[in-house]
């Protein structure tokens, strides 16, 4: 019998009649969408340390004056800190973009072909995969 690590019963993709390719594609899709939210990770780290720095350079502004180099410093308030990282976007811009649009629809996405191929089911492949290694561990026991 096959075991569910919550109750005992047939696990949630027993049932699910997929081929290798809807198999393969589900798991891939998954893969990404992980990805996907890695990704939102990294842009969340760079904008946390591109802000730190740009405090560090605010700090320099606040030194450069005081040391008497008011061209520096005037520089430095006017060109630097206001600029945008890329393409005149701040960066709690561009996490903010990322998440509401790019993250959301893969979600949505990934999410309607999980629901239309394996009725909602995520992670089949792992599912499966561990069922197999439970019953190889009862019948081998």
């Amino acid at each position: 019998m096959p075991i569910n690590s919550d109750n005992g019963e047939h696990p949630p993709d027993a049932d699910l009649d997929l081929s290798d390719a809807e198999l393969d594609a589900l798991h891939n899709l998954q893969l990404g969408i992980e990805h996907v939210h890695r990704a939102y990770g990294s842009l969340l780290e760079f904008h946390h340390r591109l802000g730190h720095a740009m405090d560090r350079v605010s700090d320099a502004e606040d030194e450069l004056r005081e040391a008497g180099h008011e061209e520096w410093a005037d520089a430095i308030r006017d060109d630097h800190l206001p600029a945008g990282a890329v393409s005149d976007q701040w960066t709690y811009e561009l996490v903010e973009e990322f998440s509401a649009e790019f993250v959301a629809e893969m979600d949505e996405f990934e999410t309607a072909v999980r629901n239309e191929l394996a009725d909602g089911v995520g992670h089949v492949r792992e599912r499966r995969q561990q069922r197999r290694i439970r019953e190889r561990a009862v019948d081998d026991g």
